[in-house]
Formats: C-alpha cells, sequence, structure tokens
C-alpha cells in the first residue's frame, strides 16, 4: 500500500491530527482476515446493523468490547482433545477476532444472536451541544446564555 502524506491538511485543519491515526487504523485493517463473513447494514439515518456469520459458535464463546472508537468481536473455541475425521471439512472452526472503527457518537445499542447470525445494532447518538442550532439575527447570544 502506498503511504500518504498527509502533512498539507495540518497547514489548514486545526484539531484533525487523529485522521492520520483513523487512516492508519483502517490500511491496518486490511490485514484482517475475511472470516468470518460479514455485512453492515443501513437501517435509518443513524442506525447501523452488523451481521456476522459465526456458524458452530456458541453465546458463551464471543465476546463483543468496545474502547474508545474500536468495536472488537472475537470468537473462541476450546481445542478439541479428540480427533475427528472428515471427509469434507467446510465449515471453519478457527478462532477469530474482527475489529471496526466507529465513527464519533456512534454507540453499540445492542447484540442479539439468531440462526449463526450475529446482529450487532449501532446508533450515531449526536449530543444536544454538538447539533446545529438557529441563531437568530438581533439577539444577543451573551444575554442568553447568562
Amino acid at each position: 500500500m502506498r503511504n500518504i502524506d498527509l502533512s498539507p491538511l495540518y497547514r489548514s485543519f486545526i484539531g484533525f491530527d487523529h485522521l492520520a491515526t483513523m487512516i492508519d487504523a483502517a490500511s491496518r485493517n486490511e490485514k484482517q482476515t475475511s472470516y468470518p463473513p460479514y455485512n453492515i447494514e443501513l437501517l435509518a439515518e443513524d442506525k447501523y446493523r452488523i451481521t456476522m456469520a459465526v456458524a458452530g459458535f456458541s453465546r458463551d464463546q464471543i465476546a463483543i468490547e468496545v474502547q474508545e472508537n474500536t468495536l472488537k468481536v472475537s470468537g473462541n473455541k476450546e481445542t478439541k482433545e479428540q480427533e475427528q475425521k472428515f471427509l469434507h471439512k467446510g465449515i471453519s472452526e478457527r478462532n477469530f477476532e474482527r475489529k471496526f472503527q466507529l465513527g464519533d457518537h456512534v454507540k453499540v445499542l445492542a447484540a442479539d444472536m439468531e440462526n449463526g447470525l450475529l446482529h450487532i445494532d449501532l446508533e450515531r447518538v449526536i449530543p444536544e451541544a454538538k447539533k446545529p442550532r438557529k441563531i437568530e439575527i438581533g439577539s444577543n447570544l451573551i444575554e442568553n446564555q447568562s
């Protein structure tokens, strides 16, 4: 992958230094395996769902963690002591860890598992202080804040 020089952006944009960190994290995510397969679905304007195919895993073998803006989903199966003989093995039973970078103010609402599919619901919840507000012409903001 090519290296991207973001230094020209730093001359014009203040407070966007975390952009390089996000791009670096995204490039590291490209190195993740494609297992398990997943979908990211837009349910509504600010609502999302991640669906992962986790056939063969039970609820207690899957861990979901959110730390800062990273959602980490991992599955750990204990190794079987008994040797099995397969004529064909197409169902993978390996452990996995998948990370998703979450945007600002994106919160994990719920997680559920049904028919071998893990569903994780997310929502962008913008705080009132960050939402746009209308300023009336002729209003004195300093008087209104006290």
